[in-house]
């Protein structure tokens, strides 16, 4: 039944190891008994302190939703917990378990509150460095560019693929399972598609450095927005927080950011987005 009080919410990039953005996330609560939250990712780069946040936040919220971002897929030097690529993934995973949190290794749950009913799929989709700089048609090329700018991101250093070759390695095998599971839904149920980077570029289009857009997604998912019955698409990565429609679709960046970014917004800080039933401006 698609009735009741509970909305569907979602935040990313909580960053809390800023002690301003720890403090948001102390008192995040929810509206109702019945509101679901999706964390699309980057919560923090240490175990211990994703660990605490999921497990304040599960204490709150009917259910938590979570995939992974990019930071909590580090290897940090500053972490107690030094597994890598795939091993890591799966700690992760087992921890969310632990604390009754889904991930993307469980079965798709349905919303079933108002603006539904939707299976709402966390996803763990990577980059494969499709999203070029104008002008450069290969990886090399385009990473060329972007050391010479300065603007390389992180994950060059601390995010290992292992055991893949390569992170577009690791990309591809996890756009083909996930796309097969997608495609196993039924025919007549929407879906909110939860993926910490955006699953198609033109959210991009507006970075002060384009080049980093290489690592923010994949061509692979280009048209997952129609395949799926997408009734919103969530992410976050790009710390600008803002709706945009695209082909008919609804897609939600829900970035909470640094605190030097949401310092300079006019809306106040730590607020998650609500996705369902969606707002009055932006129906279904």
């Amino acid at each position: 039944m698609a009735d009741g009080t509970g909305q569907l919410l979602a935040i990313s990039d909580l960053h809390i190891g800023y002690a301003e953005n720890r403090a948001l996330v102390e008192k995040l609560a929810p509206g109702s008994d019945d509101d679901w939250l999706l964390v699309a990712g980057d919560v923090a780069e240490k175990v211990a302190d994703i660990h605490w946040a999921l497990s304040t936040l599960a204490s709150r919220f009917r259910k938590v939703v979570w995939v992974p971002g990019n930071h909590e897929l580090w290897t940090h030097p500053k972490d107690d917990i030094t597994l890598r690529g795939t091993a890591r993934y799966a700690h992760l995973v087992q921890m969310c378990r632990d604390l009754g949190v889904l991930t993307p290794e469980d079965p798709y749950p349905v919303w079933d509150g108002p603006g539904g009913p939707v299976a709402v799929a966390p996803l763990f989709l990577l980059y494969d460095y499709s999203f070029l700089p104008a002008g450069r048609t290969t990886k090399a090329e385009g990473l060329e560019y972007a050391y010479g700018t300065g603007v390389v991101c992180n994950d060059e250093y601390l995010l290992h693929p292992d055991p893949y070759p390569s992170r577009e390695a690791w990309c591809r095998a996890r756009v083909e399972e996930t796309e097969r599971r997608l495609t196993a839904l039924p025919d007549d149920l929407p879906t909110v598609l939860v993926n910490h980077f955006p699953l198609h570029r033109h959210p991009t289009d507006v970075l002060w450095y384009p080049e980093f857009a290489m690592w923010c997604g994949t061509r692979l998912t280009d048209d997952w927005h129609r395949r799926f019955r997408v009734a919103a698409m969530v992410y976050g990565h790009l710390h600008i927080p803002r709706t945009t429609w695209h082909e008919g679709v609804r897609f939600e960046e829900v970035s909470l950011g640094y605190p030097r970014e949401w310092r300079s917004r006019s809306t106040a800080p730590g607020q998650p987005r609500r996705i369902l039933p969606p707002p009055a401006e932006h129906p279904r």
